[in-house]
């Protein structure tokens, strides 16, 4: 895979992951972290950028990538994971997310009272734009790596640039009464959860193998290696913006200013690029949002519409692209706020589930290990994250969780992992060993 290549398959990716919460979260999580920013950021970054691309990578063990790679746990848990995982990152929380965050910080500052019929008129022109780009899949590499990502990337540094330098000496902010100040990094870490970025992995791994296909690599290993190089890029790009637009968060000067805690991330962003810029900094800032939003949905639109047709051919990818973006588009006129409250409890369900999963699947590609072995721990984690939701949204009283080892910092679902693991290699350790091709 040339070089060339590389970067516009890399581009391409960075821009389908950076969307809303990309540009939400880290300002937000810089601005309550105080003087704990470091470890905050960095266990955001391990969410953000870390678990994506390392499930993009283990997304091109097998040549058909997770829809065949699952298998190895079981047939029914790999189209019953990828459903739900496509569903969420797709139409049903990601997609309306993107237009609704669209909206908010590129429509909004511009007009006077905003209202249902403006959000109604610009999601209608923010999906027309998303079918354009999602029709042909094949041009995606190159609308996104080639066009629109430098854009993204220019604008971006145009306002981080400037803003960093004008921060430059100023103190840290203070920690935030709402901030989990005694773990800073498990507080990063969950926050990295609501960017969907390590889930969406898994949808976008297709699209990268994909893409690399159609460079003329057809080669298993080769594939493998032009995953890794597009991955990292992507992953070295994101990583950059994270933390810039943290430590933007972190030392930004609201003397004499109120924030806006309901909408932190927003409202930090719109006064760091005015700051910057004045006027023009709402137009810089509703540039990036946009472009930011705009390859995100479209990214989501096409992965989410080529699974579908692979699990069901009779039903052309073009009619997916049509059900997908209009379900989208209704969802999204509920508003930024609804969207994001109603992902946060199906993530924490999910999250764990597709972490366990992928790191089993690496891990059985370089030990082989019986089918028990990567069966068993998704099992027990299934059940302990449906009942750890139910317990701390306070659904039910299931105080009997809080004995779980690591449940106060929401890991628990590690020693489960390992420990079914190793309850299922000795049940299994006789049996054929999981083999991917």
């Amino acid at each position: 895979m040339s070089n060339k290549n590389v970067f516009i398959v890399g581009f391409m990716l960075f821009a389908m992951f950076f969307g809303a919460g990309n540009l939400i979260f880290p300002p937000g999580l810089g601005f309550v972290s105080g003087e704990h920013f470091w470890l905050a950021i960095f266990g955001f970054v391990i969410t953000g950028v870390g678990l994506p691309l390392l499930g993009v990578i283990v997304g091109s063990i097998s040549k058909e990538g997770y829809k065949e790679s699952l298998k190895a746990i079981h047939p029914a848990f790999a189209v019953g994971l990828l459903v739900v995982i496509y569903l969420t990152i797709g139409p049903f929380f990601a997609i309306p997310r993107t237009a609704t965050t669209a909206y908010e910080m590129s429509v909004i500052p511009f007009l006077g009272s905003p209202g249902a019929i403006p959000l109604l008129i610009f999601s209608v022109i923010f999906f027309i734009i998303i079918f354009a780009l999602s029709w042909n899949p094949g041009t995606l590499a190159d609308s996104i790596g080639k066009v629109l990502t430098p854009l993204l990337l220019i604008s971006i540094l145009l306002l981080v640039g400037t803003a960093i330098a004008m921060y430059i000496s100023n103190p840290v902010n203070p920690v935030g009464e709402n901030f989990n100040a005694g773990a800073p990094f498990t507080a990063g870490f969950q926050e990295g959860y609501l960017t969907m970025d390590a889930i969406a992995a898994i949808a976008f791994s297709v699209i990268v193998l994909n893409a690399i296909r159609n460079t003329g690599v057809k080669d298993r290993k080769a594939l493998l290696f032009g995953t890794i190089k597009s991955a990292s890029l992507a992953a070295l790009l994101l990583g950059l913006v994270y933390v810039s637009l943290g430590w933007l968060g972190n030392r930004v000067d609201l003397s004499g200013t109120v924030a806006d805690e309901q909408n932190l991330g927003t409202f930090l962003l719109t006064f760091i690029s005015s700051d910057a810029y004045g006027s023009f900094g709402a137009i810089l800032l509703g540039l990036i949002v946009l472009l930011a939003c705009i390859t995100t949905g479209a990214g989501l639109i096409v992965a989410v519409s080529e699974y579908f047709n692979s699990i069901l051919p009779k039903i052309p990818y073009r009619a997916f692209v049509i059900i997908f973006t209009l379900i989208s588009f209704g969802l999204a006129n509920q508003g930024l706020d609804q969207v994001i409250s109603t992902s946060v409890p199906v993530l924490s369900i999910i999250y764990p589930i597709a972490m366990a999963s992928v790191l089993l699947l690496i891990f059985s590609y370089f030990v082989p290990s019986p089918r028990m072995a990567l069966q068993i721990p998704i099992v027990l984690i299934i059940i302990t994250s449906i009942l750890a939701v139910i317990h701390r949204n306070e659904w039910a009283n299931l105080s009997f969780m809080e004995v779980m080892p690591l449940f106060d910092t929401s890991f628990e679902w590690i020693p489960l992992l390992i420990i079914g693991y190793i309850i299922g290699y000795l049940i299994g350790m006789k049996k054929e060993k999981v083999s991917y091709t």
